[in-house]
């Protein structure tokens, strides 16, 4: 398997946008049009999640602990859809066709084995990472309920959610949600909290325009409505063998799984000095701030820095996260965590590397490809 020919043949066909999900899943639906079923009734945003996953399976290729992580969360968070290990053999038919349609001339016997063989892999690691969650007796969805529902600014709302059993995850982990009001399309949030006894989680909600499920979510959802949960995915978590300081660093909602590592911190024998990085647009859309002060007086080690970016009168840091990420003393000397979307993720992550940060110390999660 040639891992450069498989990025020269990605390339050539995301140029194609659109076109390419389009033709998969018509190619797919044709073929096995008992699949339909499983995927919601709008595509659009399926559509996206594809492209975006083969992009994340195809930049990652030569990274084999990183990719393994990521297909394994993928196969679990797949059985909500039902999906099983019969289905691949389709989905892969489908793929390989799609490819050599919009490679054209540039498809060659050596590209389709290829791509047989990454396709293999990828399905035996989802495959067998499904097999083992099923034999460990964890269910494909968990079954939860909204308890409590705050609208903290025009755009954004705090659920806090109870789950009928315990979902194990990890801060720094996202879950797949669905809406009883949007059945059968699932968004992904990231828990706001560290795992509590009593078992509920608080999820951040922005309002996205156009988006299938955080508008309903943000204005519809409240005490008692019914949500379905994932399997929790994701390799953003705490590295708690390391003891240098951290900083996190979150743009909007990006905050939620930065919090929740932060909470884990706390609850570490001897926690690092913690510099928390919470950048918007306007001081209004500060809507977690009351909590993160107090976090910050009951923990000595957290230092909260809130940042705007759009409003020239705000006292305190000016800036996007990137900007005032370069402000900050000492960051190469640190473990830095980074959320939010596509452009801050890649902004930040760009202003640590000019300081001086190595790569294995960048932790990110790019919120970029959830909703859109």
């Amino acid at each position: 398997m040639d891992e450069a020919r498989l990025k020269e043949s990605f390339a050539r066909i995301a140029v194609y946008g659109d076109e390419v999900p389009l033709f998969f899943y018509s190619h797919l639906f044709l073929g096995h049009p008992e699949l339909r079923d499983m995927f919601p009734i709008s595509m659009a945003h399926q559509r996206d999640r594809l492209v975006n996953a083969l992009g994340r399976i195809v930049a990652d290729v030569s990274s084999q602990e990183s990719l393994v992580a990521y297909l394994q969360g993928l196969g679990r968070d797949h059985r909500k859809f039902g999906t099983l290990a019969q289905h691949y053999p389709a989905v892969g038919a489908s793929l390989l066709a799609t490819l050599a349609h919009f490679n054209g001339a540039a498809w060659t016997q050596e590209l389709a084995n290829d791509w047989s063989e990454a396709y293999g892999l990828i399905a035996k690691v989802m495959t067998d990472a499904a097999a083992r969650d099923e034999l460990n007796s964890n269910p494909a969805w968990w079954d939860a309920a909204v308890v409590g529902c705050e609208r903290r600014t025009l755009d954004v709302s705090v659920l806090r959610v109870a789950p009928e059993r315990p979902l194990p995850y990890v801060p720094g982990q996202s879950v797949a949600v669905e809406f009883e009001r949007r059945p059968r399309v699932w968004r992904f949030y990231s828990p706001a909290n560290a795992p509590r006894a009593d078992g509920t989680i608080d999820f951040h909600v922005r309002l996205i325009d156009g988006g299938a499920v955080s508008p309903a979510l943000a204005r519809r959802a409240g005490a008692g409505s019914r949500l379905r949960l994932g399997a929790p995915v994701g390799t953003l978590a705490l590295n708690t063998a390391s003891r240098r300081p951290l900083l996190l660093a979150g743009g909007s909602t990006g905050l939620a799984p930065l919090k929740a590592i932060a909470e884990q911190v706390a609850m570490l024998p001897d926690p690092p000095r913690t510099t928390l990085v919470f950048g918007v647009r306007w001081s209004t859309d500060l809507y977690d701030l009351p909590d993160l002060e107090k976090m910050a007086v009951e923990c000595p080690w957290l230092t909260v820095v809130p940042a705007v970016s759009d409003e020239p009168g705000f006292h305190g840091e000016r800036g996007t996260v990137a900007d005032v990420v370069r402000r900050l003393p000492h960051v190469s000397a640190h473990d830095a965590y980074v959320c939010g979307s596509s452009a801050m993720v890649a902004a930040t992550v760009g202003s640590l590397e000019s300081l001086g940060l190595p790569e294995h110390q960048i932790h990110v999660e790019d919120y970029g490809w959830s909703e859109r």
